[in-house]
């Protein structure tokens, strides 16, 4: 958390204000927020005085494109949020990055736990990053039925790792992986490999369908709020959940009970009665 819902719903909600802004500050409060950057000086130097020509995203990654060739780079990390607040307004705590525009806009990143982090990269430093390694975008470049099927053959780790493995499809934390395999009756522990074509059609339209209504309602904010819209909305998804986080609850599709299962050490919702 935040996942693709999270950020593509921040993307949409700063795109405004920062593209065709120029960035007149940089504040930096906690230098671990630095730490992908090859050299933490190079972050504050590269953004000032720059525009932001475009604000894009790449799976869980918000990615800004500044007039000097640099990508600005945010990962909102476990508690990570954007806010976007007049430059006058009160710094609330863990406002670990202040962007300041020419527009009297702040681009506020509030991050409690500091797994988040920013970095304003060169081409070179941004095809040397692990973005370069993620997969397709499960939003914007979600692959064909047969190719999703193919990305799966022969694999034996459990479908709910594949789908939170970046490499392979970039977007689906583990909110949005339960999610999907609840919408396509999967069994979050079956092989990658055993999933059929069929069952491949079936969870390409899953995810489709999963993602499209996360964003409708803002994504998913959870009873923590480390999640907010940069307007300090919450995101209503949670109420709207079908698997995640409702263990012991009646399945919303078949009546059955929804459990919880560790798998590959991180928790999975499902109805065992529903998902094969």
């Amino acid at each position: 958390m935040p996942e693709l819902p999270e950020v593509e719903t921040t993307r949409r909600s700063v795109a405004a204000a920062l593209e065709g802004s120029r960035i007149s500050q940089v504040g930096v409060a906690r230098d671990r927020m630095l730490r992908r950057q090859p050299n933490p000086a190079d972050f504050v130097r590269r953004m000032r005085n720059q525009e932001v020509v475009g604000v894009g995203r790449h799976g869980k990654f918000l990615m800004a494109n500044l007039d000097n060739d640099i990508t600005w780079v945010t990962h909102l990390g476990m508690s990570g949020r954007i806010s976007l607040v007049p430059s006058d307004a009160p710094l609330v705590a863990h406002s670990n990055v202040v962007v300041t525009l020419d527009s009297g806009i702040d681009f506020r990143f509030v991050d409690p736990r500091t797994f988040g982090f920013v970095a304003a990269y060169t081409p070179d430093e941004l095809e040397e990053s692990s973005i370069s390694q993620l997969g397709r975008d499960a939003l914007t470049d979600l692959p064909r039925s047969r190719q999703l099927h193919g990305l799966l053959a022969g694999r034996s780790a459990p479908i709910k790792a594949l789908l939170l493995d970046q490499r392979i499809l970039a977007g689906l934390g583990n909110i949005y992986a339960d999610e999907t395999l609840h919408r396509a009756k999967i069994a979050p522990h079956r092989p990658g490999g055993a999933v059929a074509s069929t069952e491949a059609t079936a969870l390409r339209r899953a995810i489709k369908e999963t993602l499209d209504h996360a964003l409708r309602y803002g994504g998913t904010s959870l009873d923590d709020l480390a999640y907010l819209l940069p307007d300090g909305r919450t995101g209503d998804y949670v109420d709207r959940l079908r698997a995640y986080g409702r263990e012991g609850e009646r399945c919303r599709r078949c009546g059955g009970t929804i459990i919880r299962e560790v798998i590959r050490q991180r928790s999975s919702f499902w109805c065992p009665q529903c998902q094969q």
